[in-house]
């Protein structure tokens, strides 16, 4: 019974009577064509021995044509074009990790106009860190899983289970392919040819009139070997999204403080650093006269601590314990247990690192006493004499916006300010509240005393300032560190080595079998390889000469496909 042209069920049992898989081309056992195509071809396609492969199920369900798409080669091709593409785009612009201390959303259009702010908007910017791209990796990394599951396993089960004598139709309709007479018993014949083989390095077997030579089989796996490589290099690159697999910042470390390194437990001390300049002698020639100042030398003596208590309790301060102290130059950086800290830059601008201002009553001239200001990590509350000062906001960065507010333009002390809300003795019972410009410059920018007088609606009774540089705290020079750590090199090489491996089984050694059959002093050959078929005829030729048969190396190509 049918419906429509194709039958409800497929006989796939072959006349040797070995019972084959749906959608078996070649009969496992005798290799004997089983659908129409395979007859209809002058020569046989061999690419995967004619075995079956679920993605040429005739009937698949959901599962199964996902596992189609991915086991598809063009599509394979396909996504990888388009990962060569998107990683082409994301070198049009430098990407962010390039830069230190930038606001990508701003750079890009001030640097590149329109088309950068496009090129941001689009997130190429930062392009191999995207979720597109990550997304093409791991389809690419699925499609090499199930294109090598969907042909590995059939052909291992074919190659694993070959039978030696085979169909005519299979030995006559192979890329090489002769017959001729040949003298006595058809067993005896294959006993004396076999040392003959085997001296070529063929693995021999024989039963009765028929005989299979093969060698180097395990040249078939090379591109599955490949294929394991490349997603062990995959599989490594992904990781390195995964935290504490992969670090490659560019942090600046100011003079004399701990800082940390962020998303680990470690922190990194810019204990000294010094830098040397060329005298006019010392000076390159093509510098000289220019009146530039080259370094000639810098480096940084680095400690790198590890928190062991209170590491994200913000209330205390963390424990550090000692690991390793390095004076790290270019190209000598600080290595310890995988973190490596790379001397990139410097800046010999003084940045301040604290204050001490004395609070003043305006009108009596009373000083209530000093309070320390650490610039980067001020405490939320103060007593100074019978006043509380309590941090409302900080602003590492001041400026106004577009309606003319505060805001913090960056995360970097460039113009550092803190509000403060004073309660104390003569003051208002919400308290007021009081601008505090550490620099001097700022305060005159921003006119902290008409900001203050404004902001309690008349004279402001009390006032910061700092007496003399006894009570400034500068950090004289911040040195620029690389801070890299990448665990998951080690298994880039190794998905690399094994990659190159596969690929030297594949494309420096061929898989070359040898069949033959003697029926009736007939003796038909049939013989087959992946590539370099000029080799196995000449292999070929030269065995049987050795049993008196003289035949020209071109003689054994079947011509049975070409056109007159």
């Amino acid at each position: 019974m049918s419906l429509g042209s194709k039958p409800l069920i497929t006989n796939t049992k072959c006349e040797c009577g070995h019972q084959n898989p749906p959608g078996t081309v070649l009969c496992e056992a005798c290799g004997k064509p089983l659908t129409e195509e395979a007859n209809a071809q002058p020569i046989l396609e061999m690419r995967y021995d004619g075995v079956a492969r679920r993605s040429q199920k005739s009937n698949p369900g959901v599962i199964d044509r996902v596992w189609n798409f991915f086991s598809s080669v063009k599509v394979a091709i396909y996504l990888i074009i388009l990962t060569l593409v998107g990683s082409m785009l994301g070198t049009i612009y430098p990407q962010e990790s390039s830069f230190l201390n930038i606001d990508p959303s701003v750079y890009y259009k001030q640097e590149y106009g329109q088309l950068g702010h496009i090129y941001y908007l689009l997130g190429l910017s930062h392009t191999y860190t995207s979720w597109w791209f990550v997304l093409l990796l791991v389809m690419i990394g699925a499609s090499l899983v199930i294109c090598s599951i969907d042909r590995v396993l059939p052909l291992y089960k074919a190659l694993s289970r070959q039978k030696i004598p085979k169909h005519m139709s299979f030995l006559t309709r192979q890329k090489v392919s002769y017959q001729t007479q040949v003298p006595g018993d058809g067993a005896e014949w294959v006993e004396r040819i076999k040392p003959h083989i085997r001296k070529r390095g063929y693995r021999v077997r024989t039963d009765g009139g028929t005989l299979l030579a093969e060698k180097q089989r395990f040249s078939r796996w090379g591109p599955y070997v490949l294929h394991i490589g490349l997603i062990v290099f995959l599989l490594a690159v992904l990781a390195r999204g995964l935290p504490g697999m992969h670090m490659d910042l560019h942090i600046g470390f100011p003079e004399g403080e701990a800082k940390k390194i962020p998303d680990t437990s470690y922190y990194l001390k810019n204990d000294d650093f010094s830098v040397e300049f060329y005298t006019e002698d010392d000076m390159p020639d093509e510098f000289k006269g220019k009146g530039k100042v080259l370094p000639k030398e810098f480096e940084t003596k680095a400690i790198l601590y590890m928190c062991e208590t209170d590491c994200d309790d913000l209330t205390k301060e963390p424990q550090l314990k000692e690991v390793a102290r390095h004076t790290i130059h270019v190209n000598d950086p600080l290595n310890y247990n995988g973190l490596k800290a790379y001397q990139f830059d410097y800046d010999l601008t003084p940045v301040l690192r604290s204050v001490s201002p004395v609070l003043v009553n305006t009108k009596t001239g009373e000083e209530y006493g000093k309070f320390n200001l650490n610039i980067r990590d001020p405490e939320r509350e103060y007593k100074v004499g019978p006043y509380t000062l309590k941090l409302k906001y900080k602003y590492s960065d001041f400026g106004l916006n577009d309606k003319g507010e505060p805001a913090n333009l960056s995360s970097n002390p460039n113009a550092p300010a803190f509000l403060f809300q004073i309660h104390g003795p003569d003051l208002p019972e919400s308290g007021i509240q009081y601008f505090y410009f550490p620099k001097q410059i700022d305060k005159e920018r921003f006119q902290q005393d008409a900001l203050n007088t404004q902001l309690a609606g008349g004279t402001m009774p009390l006032n910061m300032d700092v007496k003399s540089m006894e009570d400034v705290d500068l950090s004289e020079s911040i040195t620029y560190l690389n801070v890299r750590i990448d665990r998951v090199m080690p298994f880039i090489w190794i998905g690399a080595a094994i990659g190159m491996l596969g690929l030297i089984m594949g494309f420096y050694f061929q898989h070359r079998r040898i069949w033959l059959r003697i029926d009736n002093g007939v003796l038909t050959l049939g013989a087959h390889t992946n590539k370099n078929w000029f080799v196995l005829r000449r292999e070929i030729s030269a065995v049987l000469k050795q049993m008196d048969i003289e035949v020209d190396e071109k003689s054994l190509e079947n011509n049975r496909g070409s056109k007159p």
